[in-house]
């Protein structure tokens, strides 16, 4: 994991230690830190370790999928603690029983709910994506050309689509050889 180390995002007034991966990138977050925050337990550890307990005898995945990473402990010390990514994070919000975590699952439903409707009427999604961009500021100049962009980017994936290309490592490939030509790096350097 390479990135950005020992960052700590703040809840309220709560410090959750977070890694980013440029690798992956993703955030990874401390799992006992979130817990402290959405449970307010005197013993977030021991709660972390009865919950995992609970949810691999559930058979939930999301457990199975943590992983360790060091990171710094209150006494300064790199110590190995369960990390989990945005979407493990959420699942695990979804499996603890608090009022801190409510608003958080009342959250995630109307997500879902959301998503639900965009794959009944899809411009709902557009019309989302255009709302965003406003809130994020952007002008409505710049909202128009990405639109448009779009478009252009599905069109030239259907062109590959036609002549064979297959998703993933090809059309990665085939991007990143045009981020090349036009701005003298890799997509990933680009972004």
């Amino acid at each position: 994991m390479s990135g950005q180390a020992g960052k700590v995002k703040l809840f309220e007034t709560k410090k959750i230690r977070a890694e980013w991966d440029a690798e992956s990138e993703k955030w990874w977050f401390s799992v006992v830190d979130v817990v402290a925050v959405l449970t307010e337990s005197a013993d977030a550890s021991a709660y972390w370790r009865k919950l995992k307990q609970r949810l691999k005898a559930e058979g939930n995945e999301t457990v199975t999928n943590c992983h360790g990473l060091k990171m710094r402990a209150a006494d300064g010390k790199a110590r190995l603690t369960d990390v989990a990514d945005t979407e493990q994070i959420l699942r695990l919000v979804q499996s603890i029983p608090s009022k801190r975590a409510e608003p958080f699952k009342l959250w995630l439903a109307q997500v879902g709910s959301e998503r639900l409707d965009e794959t009944v009427d899809p411009e709902l999604s557009i019309d989302r994506a255009i709302q965003n961009y406003r809130r994020l500021g952007y002008s409505e100049n710049w909202i128009n050309q990405c639109i448009k962009s779009i478009e252009v980017r599905k069109a030239l994936t259907d062109e590959w689509d036609k002549s064979g290309v297959r998703r993933g490592q090809e059309y990665a490939a085939l991007t990143d050889l045009m981020s090349k030509v036009w701005a003298g790096m890799t997509t990933r350097e680009y972004m």
